[in-house]
């Protein structure tokens, strides 16, 4: 297992594993599984937009069998940033679970409306993910300066 072998503190996992497929990870308590639910690239839209049960498009399902398996408070979501309008749809659904926000930076995600979005009603529950504009900012000072921009359009979006 992953948390076991690698020491790992969280991980990504496909939700079409099933609770059962899932529930291995879930039983680390101390540890966080995060479901892939709306995720930040353009071809996400071809499987995640899909209407289902309900007349639900499929994050939003997944959203909410995610909520179902938080049975332990160690289950969250990824929630692109790229998609500010569904975060907003999948926080309604899903109000205490922790969003990992990849999509700012390279991908273009506007910070300030992603994190508007999706904070929880403690102005939290968010882990915003800043890879490649980081990692490739060009020097140590400019990677400090770019996570330092972030932080602040992070805090400053949450009011």
């Amino acid at each position: 297992m992953l948390f076991r072998s690698l020491g790992a503190d969280a991980i990504t996992a496909n939700p079409y594993l099933g609770s059962d497929g899932l529930e291995p990870f879930f039983a680390y308590e101390e540890r966080h599984t995060f479901v892939l639910c709306r995720t930040s690239n353009e071809g996400a839209k071809e499987l995640q937009d899909l209407v289902v049960g309900e007349g639900r498009p499929l994050y939003e399902h997944v959203a909410l069998l995610a909520n179902g398996w938080n049975t332990r408070g160690n289950v969250g979501l990824v929630v692109g940033a790229t998609y500010p309008e569904e975060a907003a749809r999948i926080r309604g659904v899903a109000p205490e679970l922790l969003f990992l926000m990849p999509g700012v930076g390279a991908q273009a995600g506007d910070l300030e409306a992603a994190v508007r979005a999706s904070v929880d009603a403690r102005g939290g529950g968010i882990l915003v993910n800043a890879s490649r504009s980081v990692l490739y900012a060009g020097s140590a000072e400019a990677a400090r300066a770019e996570a330092m921009r972030l932080r602040d359009g992070i805090n400053a979006a949450r009011g």
